[in-house]
């Protein structure tokens, strides 16, 4: 379990291991593995109870097969239901030979008649609309267990393809896959077990994993030491507008307590509204090509706060001087009615309403379309939500589901744009850095809510901040240890 510890395996790239470990070990060695561990997770949650296995005619329903023996040997009234017969010759042929119990129609009728019914119909690889027919036997159970993924969700996307059934829990093997991950199909997964069928380390090879699960380990933050100074932290530097310095004002709080050593406004004509606020955030009133001179000011928010004039007046100057510009907000809103307005940009981070005005309409996966985005405009690209995608131009994509329904208040994502940005004044990579600051945001939010009632405003999203570095960097440790320890095994 040591190589890609973070990694979300596509359908595609699971098969290719399975293929590959065929060459190494029994190819039914595998299976045998994965249906007893999802039989024993069965039997230690739950009673014993009348339980229906129903199995469709691949790899997934020979897995079925398996907890249907287990099962059976350890004394539960068990049952099979077959969608149909496995192809012989097939190692799940192998397994429904060797079960000798009851086979029943596979009716709605039977599988009511069930206390518990494992999902063994479709895995993870399904590509089509699952039939109404198949659809409505599954939704008579009255209580279900999928083995790796509820039938009729995509495993690589999430997407419900015709119909699926929420599960009490889903058992998958070795990585989860995507769809575990992003909704709706992550909604109907219930509680997500992977486990360790003895994939034979070696079947990694040639599998090279883009689709992460956004945690610490997979990204680390700066550390500060002794030497550091203000600069050398970095310097987070943000457009300020005349018509609402409250979003600017967010963004440059976040940076400040997410370790930007030092955050500066250039606000122009509307310098007095901003010098009002936190002491220690510096406010500038001269001209922005003036402020550019300062080449330690590398890193520019350009968004919160402005109307799309304001923009106009502005990104295009941080374009030309090669600064490094996390875009948001009104300078979204100034790109949707020209994408090549954003070419320059480091990363932005629209939430879906914003990034269908950018892109166009999202249909099937939206992993693919954030990808899609990301290569086009070459950048970074941040779609908000309950599970967050970050994608960058060369195809890495991380899921991320750290966070809760606390973020859905005004002024978060201003938050998100500050605490991004100061993790790239600090140096750190740009797909790395929206990352973590995805996921700090997130920690930051899960506290805030804990503090005030499961109700924070967007100003109450700073102080969390803080002690959200020194988890996610003692989370990162201990991921490192971990996969060092593994490495040795």
């Amino acid at each position: 379990m040591s190589r890609y510890p973070f990694a979300l395996l596509l359908p595609e790239e699971s098969d290719r291991m399975d293929r590959a470990a065929a060459a190494i070990l029994t190819p039914v060695l595998l299976m045998e593995n994965a249906g007893w561990a999802v039989a024993r997770i069965i039997r230690n949650r739950f009673s014993p109870c009348r339980v229906t296995v129903a199995c469709g005619p691949g790899n997934n329903g020979g897995d079925g097969y398996v907890v249907a023996c287990h099962l059976a040997r350890w004394g539960w009234p068990v049952r099979v239901a077959a969608l149909s017969s496995p192809r012989p010759g097939t190692p799940a042929a192998k397994m429904a030979n060797r079960w000798t119990g009851p086979v029943v129609p596979f009716t709605a009728e039977e599988i009511g008649c069930a206390d518990l019914v494992v999902d063994a119909v479709f895995g993870s690889g399904l590509k089509r609309p699952v039939s109404d027919e198949t659809a409505s036997v599954l939704a008579a159970a009255p209580q279900v267990v999928a083995i790796d993924m509820p039938s009729g969700v995509s495993g690589a996307s999430g997407e419900i393809l015709g119909r699926a059934r929420d599960c009490h829990f889903t058992v998958t093997f070795v990585r989860p896959r995507p769809g575990h991950f992003l909704q709706p199909g992550a909604g109907l997964c219930g509680e997500v077990i992977c486990v360790d069928i003895g994939m034979p380390e070696r079947a990694w090879d040639g599998i090279a994993p883009t689709i992460q699960h956004n945690e610490p380990g997979l990204w680390s933050l700066p550390i500060s030491g002794e030497g550091d100074y203000k600069y050398r932290r970095g310097v987070v530097s943000l457009c300020g507008g005349t018509e609402m310095p409250g979003a600017t004002r967010l963004a440059a709080g976040a940076a400040r307590r997410s370790g930007a050593g030092l955050v500066r406004v250039s606000a122009g004509e509307g310098a007095p509204a901003y010098r009002l606020g936190d002491p220690g955030l510096i406010v500038d009133g001269a001209p922005l090509a003036e402020l550019l001179e300062d080449a330690r000011r590398k890193v520019w928010i350009c968004g919160p706060g402005l109307t799309e004039g304001e923009v106009a007046a502005t990104l295009p100057q941080l374009l030309k001087s090669g600064r490094m510009v996390l875009a948001d907000a009104g300078a979204l809103t100034w790109g949707a009615g020209d994408l090549t307005r954003l070419k320059g940009v480091a990363a932005i981070t629209p939430h879906i309403g914003e990034f269908r005005k950018l892109f166009g309409p999202v249909e099937g996966s939206r992993i693919d379309a954030a990808r899609e985005a990301a290569k086009r405009l070459d950048a970074v690209i941040v779609m908000k939500g309950p599970d967050t995608l970050i994608a960058a131009p060369d195809g890495r994509v991380a899921i991320n589901t750290h966070a809760s329904s606390a973020l859905a208040t005004a002024g978060s994502g201003d938050t998100l744009t500050g605490v991004i940005a100061a993790l790239l004044a600090a140096g750190m990579d740009v797909w790395e850095g929206c990352c973590a600051g995805v996921w700090l945001h997130g920690e930051a939010g899960i506290e805030a809510g804990k503090a005030h009632g499961g109700w924070p405003v967007a100003e109450d999203l700073d102080l969390p901040l803080g002690p959200a570095r020194a988890t996610a960097t003692r989370l990162a440790q201990e991921a490192g240890r971990k996969k060092a320890v593994g490495s040795l095994l």
